[in-house]
């Protein structure tokens, strides 16, 4: 791995200063860069309405190298998002739809869990998180990617699941309600979400070297390779593949690109040399910037926040009386940060692609640099952040660890395995067989072939599962429900680390037992 050495003293000296210099940025950068081992980042900061700085660091991948520069493409992931809410203000504009509309209205075969919600659900309520489902529910229909779901299947997902709260009363961040909203993007436009994005969005802002989906990235050498530090040595692993549409987290973007999203944004809409041409609207950006979904606003005193929540496709807050619009981004191996200040005319947006380091750096440079603007002294977050990263990480390992090694002392125990052997089917995610292979309980399911491996036994009716797939942490309990007999009849299941990413909702999974199957 690339390393960067720089005296604390100096930087120290550089972080006490307001508004970084470009030496400055790129003194913090390549601090962090080697405190998270992360491989490569690319950063850009607009400012007054201009470009202030653009510039990669690292490298694109350790297995081919190649430096990042302000060209190179990186999953931007959930920060795809607003350019859903974008797409559909557009269509809002031409009067194709309203924000309002009732989604059956334009896509009747939507489901969701009562009639009730089904018949009021509104565009609005697909974009705020705010279903009344849990956090990231039947997300494992995408996570992990190369599963066989379509559209067709999101769409009617929802009537099985529980909900955990009433309808616009709770957050729970969601990313299939951004797929349906991408479905309908495609249903009003006759194009797809890709085609729209690329059409309406990229093509008049000059994002010409971005992609709205990997598929499209017709230059493959300016991609950025995902990353891991999980097994010790920095190691790449393959690009995730594409979900049914893009609108949830699709898009290939590079940082020079990205200063025109900002721009267009802190400009209301305008865009051009002399701010001629508009995008959207004044009032379509009010409606995207309008707290819609409410959380809790931070306590720390450093910034003296009212308010916090959730708009059309960006979070929303305050810091020292200036309105913070935000979202982050994160697909295996590629974590991303964006933040808007309209009051100061500020844009800061970090791409990388390395994980578990990645979400710390980003958070560390970014807000680093917006405290700088917003004229405050040094937070130390590469520091702070680096201390809870390593405290969560350690936490986490402590419990896989200790499973495992419960794991391994039951190793001997007898068990009959013809009691578990079975297909299991859930209404939304399908059939997962449990079967023998050569004399090892294996777990596969039929949908999401990459959820696949040996399962071993940890204590009573509960195994742990080691996945095939090991690009995430994603290894399972399978608990089983036994008859009077012994004889398995359900399973339900939950990730064993407490780092498992929300997307893995094993624990939304109702596996019951197929009789002749």
């Amino acid at each position: 791995m690339i390393r960067y050495f720089f005296t604390t003293l100096l930087l120290t000296a550089f972080l006490t200063q307001a508004q970084y210099t470009n030496q400055q940025i790129d003194s913090l950068v390549l601090d962090a860069l080697d405190k998270f081992e992360v491989a490569g980042t690319a950063v850009a900061i607009v400012k007054d309405g201009k470009v202030v700085h653009s510039k990669g660091y690292g490298i694109k991948s350790v297995a081919t190298g190649g430096e990042v520069d302000e060209h190179t493409n990186f999953a931007i992931a959930s920060n795809s998002k607003a350019f859903t809410t974008t797409a559909l203000a557009l269509l809002v504009e031409e009067g194709k739809i309203d924000w309002k509309d009732k989604v059956v209205d334009h896509i009747p075969e939507f489901k969701m869990y009562n009639s009730y919600v089904t018949e009021n659900f509104n565009i609005q309520d697909l974009l705020t998180h705010r279903s009344g489902l849990g956090l990231g529910i039947g997300d494992l229909m995408i996570f992990p990617d190369g599963s066989d779901f379509t559209i067709d299947d999101i769409l009617t997902s929802f009537q099985y699941f529980k909900p955990v709260s009433a309808l616009r009363t709770q957050f729970d961040y969601d990313n299939l309600l951004y797929l349906v909203a991408g479905e309908l993007i495609a249903r009003k436009s006759g194009m797809s979400w890709e085609a729209f994005v690329q059409k309406r969005i990229f093509e008049p802002l000059g994002m010409d070297r971005s992609y709205p989906s990997l598929k499209q990235a017709t230059d493959k050498s300016s991609l950025a390779s995902p990353h891991t530090t999980a097994y010790g040595e920095l190691q790449t692993f393959s690009d995730y593949e594409e979900m049914v549409n893009g609108a949830a987290g699709g898009i290939y973007a590079n940082v020079d690109d990205l200063t025109q999203w900002m721009l267009v944004h802190l400009n209301k809409g305008a865009y051009g040399g002399q701010l001629q041409d508009t995008l959207f609207t004044v009032r379509s950006q009010r409606e995207m910037w309008k707290i819609h979904t409410t959380l809790n606003a931070s306590t720390n005193p450093r910034y003296h926040s009212h308010f916090s929540g959730y708009g059309l496709g960006w979070f929303l807050n305050d810091a020292l009386g200036n309105m913070i619009v935000s979202h982050t981004g994160g697909l295996p191996g590629m974590l991303s940060k964006t933040i808007l200040v309209p009051d100061l005319k500020l844009g800061i947006v970090v791409l990388t692609n390395t994980e578990p380091g990645g979400g710390a750096f980003f958070n560390s440079v970014s807000q680093t640099i917006l405290d700088s603007y917003l004229g405050l002294d040094n937070g130390e977050w590469v520091q702070k952040n680096y201390d809870y990263l390593q405290k969560k990480m350690a936490s986490g390992d402590e419990v896989t660890k200790n499973v495992w090694k419960t794991v391994e002392a039951a190793k001997n125990t007898d068990i009959v395995k013809e009691n578990f052997i079975g297909i299991y089917k859930d209404p939304w995610f399908g059939k997962v067989e449990v079967f023998d292979n050569n004399g090892q309980l294996w777990m596969k399911c039929h949908r999401s072939p990459k959820l696949n491996g040996p399962m071993r036994l940890y204590k009573a009716n509960t195994f742990a599962v080691k996945w095939e797939y090991q690009d995430m942490n994603a290894d399972a309990f399978a608990m089983f429900g036994l008859d009077e007999e012994g004889k398995a009849q359900s399973i339900k299941m939950k990730g064993i680390s407490p780092n498992i990413d929300f997307s893995f909702d094993f624990q939304d999974l109702n596996l019951t037992r197929i009789v002749g199957e």
